[in-house]
C-alpha cells in the first residue's frame, strides 16, 4: 500500500515524539496505552478512534490536542483552505472587542442586525466556517459599539454578542486553530455575566466546555456540575432547565473521556429527568436543543467513546433526529456514529452512508474532522484500493486523503 499517503495523526505522533525526545516505551506509559499500540498509531496502520487517546497522548508529550488534529488549510485545495482565510478576522476582532469599549465601526438599526445575527446563526448551524469568518468579525465589533452607544438595548446585544462568540468558537475549533477557542469562550462567559442570567450563564458555561474541554476534562467536568449545583432551584423556568441538562451532559462527557462510565451514566440520567420534565422534545433556548431527542443523541456519543461500539448507535432508535433543526449538529452525531460503524465488516456500508449523510448535511464540518479523516483512511490503508466502491474512494478524497494526492475518485 505504498501509494497511500501516511497517516496524518500518525506524522504528527511522531515528531512530536521526536522532538520531545522520549522513546515509544516512555510515551506509551505517560499515555497509558501500550507502546505497541503506538507504534501502530505512529506508522498508521490503525486508526486513532476516541477523545480519550487522542487526550491522554497530548498530556503524555505536552501539547495541546489540537496538535494531533491537523489544520485542513495546510492540504492544497483541502477542505479548511478556504475557510481558514477568515481566522486573522475573528483574531482581529477578538484583540479589538472588549465589553465597554467602542471600536468605533458603524451601527445600524437594530432590525437589520438581529437579521444579520440569524443569518449568522443559520451559517452556524450549517457548519458553514468560511461564511462565519466572513460574517462574524465585523457584526462583533458592531454589537460592541451598540453596546456602548445605545445601553437601552443591552440586553438584547449582549445576547447577540454570545451568539457572535459561539460561531467564533466553533469555527476556530474546526479548523484547528490554538487559543482562539478560548478567547472568544471567556468573552462569551464575560456577556453572560453581564447580563445576570442564570440560564446565559449556563449556556456560555456549556459552549465553553462543548469548544475548549479537550484542554482539561476534570476542570470541564467540575465547572459543568458547580454551576448545574446553582441553577439547580431555578429549574421551573424551561431555559434554566435546558441550561441545567446541558451542563449535566457536558459532564457526562467529560466523565466519559475520562473512562468514568458510573460517572457519565450518572449525569446522563439526570439530564434525561430534566428532558423529561419538558414539554417539548427539543428545546430552542440559545440553539442547544436541550430536549428527549438531543439526550438519546449525547447518550449514543458517550457510548461511543466509551468503546461500546456499533451498540451504542441503538441509543437513538424510535428517536426523531431530524427535529433538531441544526444540520452540523446533526453531521457531528452521524459522522460520530458512522465512523464507528465503518470500523466493523457487518456495518460497514451503513457507516459509510452515514458519512456521506453527513458530509451532505455539513461538507465544511464532516470534511475537517481529523477522526472521520482517520477512520476513512484506515479502511483505504487495510483494504484493496477499490474496496467500497466509488462512494468511499470519493468520500476520502474530498476529506484530502485520497491514494494520490490531486487524484479523481473515479
Amino acid at each position: 500500500m505504498n501509494d497511500f499517503p501516511p497517516s496524518e495523526i500518525g506524522r504528527r505522533l511522531r515528531e512530536i515524539r521526536a522532538w520531545r525526545g522520549l522513546s515509544l516505551e516512555v510515551a506509551a506509559g505517560l499515555a497509558g496505552i501500550s507502546f505497541g499500540y503506538l507504534g501502530r498509531l505512529e506508522r498508521g496502520e490503525q486508526a486513532l478512534t476516541n477523545r480519550r487517546t487522542l487526550e491522554s497522548l497530548a498530556q503524555a508529550l505536552r501539547v495541546a490536542p489540537s496538535e494531533f488534529t491537523g489544520r485542513p488549510w495546510e492540504t492544497p485545495d483541502g477542505p479548511g483552505t478556504e475557510a481558514y482565510a477568515g481566522v486573522v478576522a475573528v483574531e482581529e476582532a477578538l484583540d479589538v472587542c472588549q465589553l465597554g469599549d467602542d471600536p468605533g465601526t458603524r451601527v445600524r438599526e437594530w432590525s437589520q442586525v438581529r437579521a444579520a445575527l440569524a443569518q449568522l446563526e443559520q451559517c452556524r448551524g450549517a457548519g458553514d466556517y468560511q461564511a462565519i469568518g466572513g460574517q462574524a468579525p465585523e457584526l462583533l465589533m458592531e454589537l460592541h459599539a451598540m453596546y456602548v452607544r445605545k445601553p437601552d438595548q443591552r440586553q438584547q446585544i449582549l445576547i447577540g454578542m454570545i451568539g457572535c462568540y459561539f460561531a467564533m468558537m466553533v469555527m476556530a475549533k474546526r479548523l484547528g486553530v490554538r487559543g482562539l477557542p478560548l478567547l472568544a469562550a471567556k468573552a462569551a462567559q464575560t456577556c453572560a455575566e453581564e447580563l445576570d442570567s442564570p440560564q446565559w450563564r449556563g449556556a456560555a458555561m456549556w459552549m465553553r466546555g462543548n469548544v475548549t474541554g479537550s484542554l482539561s476534562r476534570p476542570q470541564q467536568y467540575s465547572r459543568a456540575v458547580a454551576l448545574a449545583d446553582e441553577l439547580t432551584a431555578g429549574t421551573d423556568d424551561p431555559q434554566v432547565l435546558q441550561a441545567y441538562g446541558m451542563l449535566h451532559l457536558s459532564a457526562s462527557l467529560a466523565a466519559a473521556v475520562q473512562s468514568d462510565r458510573s460517572t457519565a451514566e450518572t449525569h446522563l440520567d439526570e439530564a434525561a429527568a430534566a428532558a423529561d420534565r419538558m414539554e417539548k422534545d427539543v428545546g430552542e433556548f440559545a440553539r442547544m436543543w436541550f430536549g428527549r431527542v438531543n439526550v438519546g443523541i449525547w447518550r449514543s456519543s458517550i457510548g461511543l467513546e466509551l468503546g461500546d461500539g456499533p451498540k451504542a448507535v441503538e441509543a437513538v432508535h424510535g428517536l426523531h433526529i431530524a427535529a433538531i433543526p441544526d444540520a452540523a449538529r446533526l453531521a457531528g452525531f452521524y459522522s460520530e456514529a458512522g465512523r464507528v460503524l465503518l470500523a466493523e465488516p457487518q456495518t460497514r456500508d451503513n457507516g459509510l452512508g452515514l458519512l456521506l449523510k453527513a458530509e451532505t448535511l455539513a461538507p465544511q464540518r464532516v470534511r475537517s474532522d481529523l477522526f472521520v479523516r482517520e477512520a476513512v483512511a484506515d479502511q483505504l490503508r487495510t483494504a484493496r484500493r477499490d474496496a467500497g466502491g466509488r462512494n468511499l474512494r470519493g468520500l476520502a478524497w474530498r476529506l484530502g486523503v485520497a491514494p494520490e494526492a490531486g487524484s479523481s475518485p473515479n
